[in-house]
């Protein structure tokens, strides 16, 4: 059985992912994991299935035919875990909305060689001020070999000019 990326997008409606699933179990594919969620009328998400070699060029000719549903989904295969040592950090941070919080964080987390496993953010109105609040939950993958106060440091520093409050802690 080979492991299969499936990312999939469509403007969200009821049955959207049984009509996937569908296809998958058609094929003998097995649903292994996956991250899905709506947002702005639309549904996103990323899937691992597993499949039989020989059902591959028929899941994917199936899948290809969802689009005639407005079901949009690309196959890629899984690729190789990285081999490093990572220790799991937990990252939330919140500050005043601005163009550029995300590209500035995640190019300092890059060039130290830290991996983004998962981020969520979103904007939202400050309960008194009702001035708009960006937060953000990240969970990164440290390489073990960077100490985590000198990329608190960094990451302090960085705060600092974005104006906004960041916490990291060793993820549960």
């Amino acid at each position: 059985m080979d492991h299969l990326v499936l990312t999939v997008i469509a403007e969200d409606q009821p049955g959207l992912v049984e009509r996937v699933a569908k296809c998958i179990a058609e094929h003998g594919g097995n649903w292994l994991e996956s991250r899905m969620s709506r947002m702005a009328g639309q549904f996103a998400g990323i899937l691992r299935v597993e499949v039989p070699a020989q059902a591959h060029a028929g899941l994917i000719e199936a899948l290809q035919q969802l689009e005639q549903q407005g079901i949009r989904v690309l196959v890629a295969p899984s690729g190789p875990e990285p081999e490093r040592r990572w220790q799991m950090i937990q990252l939330q941070l919140v500050g005043n909305d601005r163009a550029g919080i995300v590209r500035d964080i995640t190019q300092l987390l890059a060039r130290h060689g830290v991996n983004l496993e998962s981020l969520a953010t979103d904007v939202a109105p400050a309960p008194m001020t009702n001035e708009l609040l960006f937060h953000a939950d990240a969970l990164l993958a440290v390489p073990t070999e960077l100490a985590l106060d000198e990329l608190q440091g960094h990451l302090e520093t960085l705060a600092d000019d974005l104006m906004v409050e960041l916490k990291l802690q060793q993820a549960e």
